[in-house]
């Protein structure tokens, strides 16, 4: 098979796996994931999944990256409140949320972590557009807080929510802090309660 012939045909998804392919062609030879990727046409982002190097110049491909290889998952925690301009650091991991177990995968487009999280919070979410018809699942910068805190117990006292260096600005601006405790309500946990009380001492 030439592969300008495979190129038209799974450009359009920009990502995809080993058995869209095979539905596609059924006669396809699995060597050619081998052999195109040894070439540098392929890029292999974890078993199965599959993408072209021109993407690697694209803007923000990273987060679609990290929604399409671990399903069900949004981007959240330090790379969503980063994103935002909430938190000032460089990202090293993109980091997500998942209802599946922990992971991490590493491919060209860098690093990808997933925490767990119980289905029953699974949510404060947008899609948000990214390429045509293509959308980016990022948390809503509220939600990543809260995911932050839910996750990572070490925040808790004044010191440790000034650490986080929030800025003032988003804060005021566009931080909205009905909807923090509203989807705070949503977990049903009394200690996470007790942090964003902590952490409102701070902000507001």
């Amino acid at each position: 098979m030439l592969f300008q012939e495979f190129h038209s045909a799974m450009s359009a998804p920009a990502i995809f796996t080993s058995n869209q392919v095979y539905a596609w062609r059924p006669g396809f030879d699995k060597n050619n994931f081998t052999r195109w990727t040894k070439k540098g046409l392929l890029i292999k982002l974890r078993n199965g999944y599959y993408t072209f190097p021109e993407f690697l110049h694209e803007p923000n491909f990273a987060f679609f990256v990290a929604n399409k290889i671990y399903k069900p998952s949004y981007i959240s925690l330090h790379s969503a409140l980063a994103f935002y301009g909430l938190i000032p650091e460089t990202i090293v991991q993109l980091t997500s949320v998942s209802t599946r177990k922990t992971n991490t995968f590493e491919n060209p487009f860098g690093t990808f972590s997933y925490k767990t999280i119980k289905p029953q919070v699974f949510f404060g979410y947008d899609p948000l557009p990214f390429s045509g018809e293509k959308k980016l699942l990022m948390a809503k910068p509220e939600k990543a807080l809260l995911d932050l805190l839910y996750l990572y117990p070490f925040y808790k006292t004044k010191n440790d929510f000034l650490n986080l260096r929030l800025d003032e600005s988003f804060i005021e601006e566009s931080f909205n802090i009905e909807l923090l405790q509203s989807l705070a309500d949503g977990f049903k946990s009394a200690t996470l309660a007790n942090r964003v009380k902590n952490l409102l001492k701070v902000i507001v």
